[in-house]
């Protein structure tokens, strides 16, 4: 197995150096390694190539994660550029403030220190990572699944050469590339070392690190997320933003997987919906109100509710009023993303207070829960947890505070 330890040791030395990197130097970098991942472009190609051979037998929903085209690759670099234009959150002190002893007290935005980021077959963690733990003053330890295993060694390879080529510590970023659960154990376990790790991944992923793990974790990413019609819902809107919300992505954490409609719409409103669903090749599961109004969907199971699918999955069911559907979110949610489609803004705004998740909408898509839409630029991943950081995590909860205080010989008495 790779050694943990000495990976450890050489992102401890280049975090100290990163820390002290100018802002300039650090968006120089960003915007080289953009230049070289698009110089480099048949080469991401081709290793993804390989990734997408072996791939062949998984199900179509992580190879879509998988796979790489030009505009991904595009995308990647534009993003790596979008990260060096923003603000960065180490180069500003958040307030300061005198004692009555005479104290000056300054607090400010510093770096968590080495981060590692635990993910499964989205090549593109890769880059998004690097730039956010680069521009906010962190290195970043990265242990990918093997299904992406030559995707991200030949990205990563080239991040760490555009560092190498602006006289920079190229272990700021570095991969593990043993695949074995073993490596990914001993990463959960190298405290002497890693600050912080946060998990990207699927459920199973994410509960296996949360209890495994003895280093720090934020808890990330797991979606089972629900669209609420309420009595009263536009059909347009309603019919626009659950298909949005299903089909546009529907491998990604932010897609809707559970459909709450309210009694007294849902036999005007649930037969068009469901078929613009289905028409999209959605697989309907309902409860049996949901089943009575539309009798092509499979019964749901126990078990449905409480399931993420990352697929064209939908299962459905009529509520009778908007305090059983919070009631019902708040019991089977993964704390991620929830909508209320309404025109009463004052019901709207009840269900935003009392439902218990990191994001709230009223008449919009769930699948705005991302860094990018919410102006953070790259994400590291959605919070779904309340300590430290909740929602899309930028690269301001990517820094914690430090105080800086200075008298002139003060004592305390």
């Amino acid at each position: 197995m790779v050694d943990l330890t000495t990976m450890g040791q050489k992102a401890k030395q280049a975090a100290a150096q990163v820390a002290q990197l100018s802002t300039g130097d650090k968006n120089q970098a960003l915007i080289a390694m953009a230049k070289l991942l698009r110089n480099r472009q048949d080469e991401i190609l081709k290793a993804n190539a390989v990734d997408l051979e072996n791939a062949k037998a998984m199900p179509a929903k992580f190879v879509d994660r998988l796979k790489l085209t030009d505009q991904r690759i595009e995308d990647m670099a534009q993003g790596l550029e979008h990260v060096a234009q923003l603000n960065d959150p180490t180069a500003q002190y958040d307030r300061g403030w005198v004692t009555l002893d005479g104290l000056q007290i300054m607090q400010r935005r510093v770096p968590l220190g080495v981060i590692g980021i635990i993910f499964e077959a989205r090549p593109n963690v890769s880059v998004d990572a690097t730039a956010l733990t680069f521009k906010s003053g962190n290195v970043v330890i990265l242990r990918g699944g093997k299904e992406a295993i030559q995707t991200n060694e030949c990205l990563v390879n080239l991040l760490r050469k555009a560092l190498a080529n602006q006289q920079l510590p190229m272990d700021a970023v570095q991969l593990i590339t043993d695949t074995s659960h073993d490596s990914a154990n001993a990463l959960m376990q190298l405290n002497d070392y890693l600050d912080v790790l946060i998990p990207r991944g699927g459920q199973g992923l994410i509960q296996r690190v949360v209890k495994t793990a003895s280093v720090p974790v934020i808890e990330t990413g797991a979606g089972n997320c629900h669209i609420y019609l309420d009595r009263h819902a536009d059909f347009e809107m309603a019919k626009a933003i659950v298909v949005n919300a299903k089909v546009q992505r529907p491998s990604v954490c932010n897609a809707a997987e559970k459909l709450l409609i309210h009694q007294e719409v849902a036999t005007k409103i649930l037969p068009e919906i469901a078929q613009a669903l289905v028409d999209h090749g959605v697989e309907l599961r309902g409860d049996e109100r949901a089943r009575q109004i539309v009798p092509l969907m499979k019964p749901a199971t126990v078990e449905d509710w409480d399931t993420e699918y990352n697929d064209l999955i939908m299962a459905v069911k009529v509520v009778d009023s908007l305090d059983e559907a919070i009631a019902h979110i708040n019991r089977h949610s993964t704390h991620h993303s929830e909508a209320i489609i309404t025109p009463e803004l004052g019901r709207g705004q009840v269900f935003q207070r009392r439902v218990d998740s990191a994001c709230v909408y009223v008449n919009a898509s769930t699948r705005f829960t991302d860094g990018g839409q919410f102006g953070f630029g790259a994400e590291i991943g959605i919070s779904t947890q309340k300590l430290h950081a909740r929602g899309p995590m930028g690269l301001g909860q990517l820094t914690t505070i430090k105080y800086e205080i200075t008298g002139n010989g003060q004592i305390r008495k």
